[in-house]
This record gives C-alpha cells, sequence and structure tokens, in this order.
C-alpha cells in the first residue's frame, strides 16, 4: 500500500457508485471507525448495533444506508450495501503501488524466461525456465518460480511466496508471503510394510482475481489438476489438498483443511477451523460454521454446523460422560418401542 490519496466527497461517490447528501466537497484523507475516524476521515455504518456510536462520532462523513440518512447530520455516501462501498472507497483512497518495471541486479532470471518489460522482479527472486511473467507483474523479494510458471497481467507475489513448476495464476490475483503453490499432494501406497510415494504430476490453476492469504498451501494434482476458480478469497494457513476443485467467489476462512479430490461449490462460505474429509462434493451456496467437520456430500445450499458449544471444564465431563452412555441409552429406547409395537 502506498500512503492515502485525498478526494472529494463527490470524487468518491462517481468512483464508487454512490450517491451525495451533504456537503460534496468534503474533503477525505482516509477512512476509520464510528468510533476513531478523525474530521479528515470517512467512516460507514453496516450494523444497527453501533447506531449510537454514529451519534457521537467525529468523521468528516459516513457511508451508510439511504434509509439511515436521518440519523445523521454529517456529510454522507449513501449506498444500498455500505460494507462493499466503504471497501471500494478505501481501495480508492489507498491503492496498490504500481509496478516499477526492471528486474533487480540479485535477482536470478533463466534465459528461457519471458518477462513483460512493465514487470517489477524485486531482490533474490529466482525465475526458472519457461516461466511467463506478464505486463504490471509485481514479485517480492526471495520468491521461487519453478519452471513453467505463468502469470497472466497485474499478479502480485508479496515476499517469499513458492510456485512450483507448472503453476499458473489469472489476472489481477494476489498471493501473499510464505504461501505455497504446487507442492507435492499427499499421495502415498501401501506396500506390504511401507509406504510408497506417488508422484504428483498434476498442476495448480488459479484463476482471475483471487487472493491467497500467507502461509496458506495449494497442492498440485495427483494425475489431473487443482483448481482454483475466478474470485476465490483464501484467509491465511488453509492448507488445500490434491485434486480439490473451488469453485468461483467462494471465500475460506483461516486454519480450514480440504483433504483431497473435494469439490467446494461456488459462492460458498467456509468459517475458520473447518475440517473437510476427501472425495465429496459441496454444492453452491453453501456456508459452513467456524470449527465444522463436514465428511459427507452437501448438496443443497443453506448453513451446516458440527461444532459444540464450550462450557466449563467440570460441565464437559459430564457431558461426555452421557455421550458415551447414548449406546445403551438408543438400545433401551428401541427395545422399549419393540415391546410396544
Amino acid at each position: 500500500m502506498q500512503g492515502a490519496l485525498a478526494f472529494t466527497l463527490a470524487e468518491l461517490a462517481e468512483s464508487v457508485g454512490a450517491t451525495v447528501r451533504g456537503e460534496p466537497a468534503t474533503l477525505i484523507h482516509g477512512v476509520g471507525t464510528l468510533q476513531g475516524a478523525t474530521p479528515t476521515e470517512i467512516t460507514f455504518l453496516t450494523n444497527a448495533l453501533y447506531r449510537n456510536q454514529l451519534q457521537h462520532t467525529r468523521a468528516a462523513a459516513v457511508i451508510l444506508k439511504p434509509q439511515d440518512a436521518e440519523l445523521t447530520v454529517l456529510p454522507c455516501l449513501m449506498s444500498d450495501n455500505p460494507h462493499a462501498c466503504y471497501a471500494r472507497v478505501a481501495q480508492h483512497l489507498f491503492p496498490l503501488s504500481e509496478a516499477q518495471g526492471g528486474v533487480d541486479p540479485t535477482a536470478r532470471i533463466h534465459p528461457t524466461a519471458r518477462i513483460a518489460r512493465t514487470a517489477q522482479i524485486g531482490p533474490h527472486v529466482v525465475v526458472e525456465g519457461g516461466v511467463i511473467v506478464g505486463e504490471r507483474v509485481v514479485i517480492g523479494a526471495a520468491c521461487y518460480l519453478g519452471e513453467g510458471v505463468q502469470l497472466a497481467q497485474d499478479v502480485r507475489l508479496y515476499p517469499r511466496v513458492t510456485l512450483y513448476a507448472g503453476t499458473s495464476l489469472g489476472e489481477r490475483t494476489q498471493v501473499h508471503s510464505g504461501a505455497v503453490l504446487g507442492a507435492d499432494g499427499f499421495g502415498m501406497a501401501w506396500d506390504r510394510d511401507h509406504w510408497i510415494r506417488i508422484p504428483q504430476v498434476g498442476r495448480v490453476q488459479v484463476g482471475a482475481d483471487v487472493d491467497i492469504g500467507a502461509n496458506t498451501t495449494i497442492d498440485r494434482g495427483a494425475i489431473e489438476d487443482t483448481v482454483i476458480e475466478e474470485g476465490v478469497k483464501l484467509d491465511n494457513l488453509i492448507q488445500i489438498a490434491h485434486n480439490c476443485h473451488i469453485g468461483a467467489h467462494t471465500v475460506i476462512a483461516g486454519c480450514t483443511g480440504i483433504s483431497g479430490s473435494t469439490r467446494v461449490g461456488r459462492r460458498c462460505r467456509i468459517g475458520g477451523g473447518v475440517g473437510i474429509v476427501g472425495h465429496i462434493e459441496i454444492g453452491d451456496g453453501v456456508t459452513v460454521s467456524g470449527f465444522s467437520l463436514i465428511t459427507k456430500s452437501i448438496e443443497s445450499a443453506g448453513v451446516y454446523t458440527s461444532s459444540i458449544p464450550s462450557q466449563p471444564h467440570r460441565e464437559w465431563l459430564k457431558t461426555l460422560a452421557h455421550f458415551r452412555q447414548l449406546p445403551d441409552l438408543v438400545a433401551r429406547v428401541r427395545a422399549l418401542e419393540g415391546d410396544r409395537a
């Protein structure tokens, strides 16, 4: 990120498709929360629980729904979706730094690699043979691009990203530090008394406008490719195993693990710490609550939860004791029902 720019409320409204109420010449230098915003910043209201804070905010302007405009005398940007409007405003005020073009002298570039003139290659980057780097790509320090990697235009790799051979990233995709794409999937075959490693010969294919968080890992396919479709948003510390297919515009929170050959549909929302077993399918529009364990396919859209809320330790021990009695209780109930029949 470069430093915040300054725009009038009217300029922001035009750039994000919002409507101004109040003084259009109000100058905005940054963003802030309802409680913490300064008189040069814009804030937003999306949750009715925070309406009281709106009365006391020191912000220069507020983003809110048209029906909430009468809650404040401050200048407003009115939008049916204030959160998305805020996101666009923040992008406008804090744009990513543009690619400067050029290759740092400490980088090692294979002679067969094709690097666009406008791409920026940072210190100690390694680019192997057959790599294609598109226009305005930014590659941070100490990244590694294996043989045949392809980066479409406007891709951004933050420092220490590793892309194994054959990985491809679509336009405007961003990958944060420590992420590894294309490592071997966990493929092993048992033979009498030992494991035999199965060569993983697929690739990782990532679509356009994907965000991949820090230290997230996506394994290459065993035979066919692992695929991340366009618009997917992955948090930090996620594991996606070989041959998974993640549908477009799905969002997955941190510390989730998805086992091999699982298909996740489009526009799904997967909470943090979720475990998903292999070889199942999750349909479009599914929401999975945090820390759930998904062990079978889900066909219908909706919200799915399998976690048990926390409770005091002594109470949990009693609950656990009751769990252990369930088989006996079920057998007794069935016996009673049989007697009544």
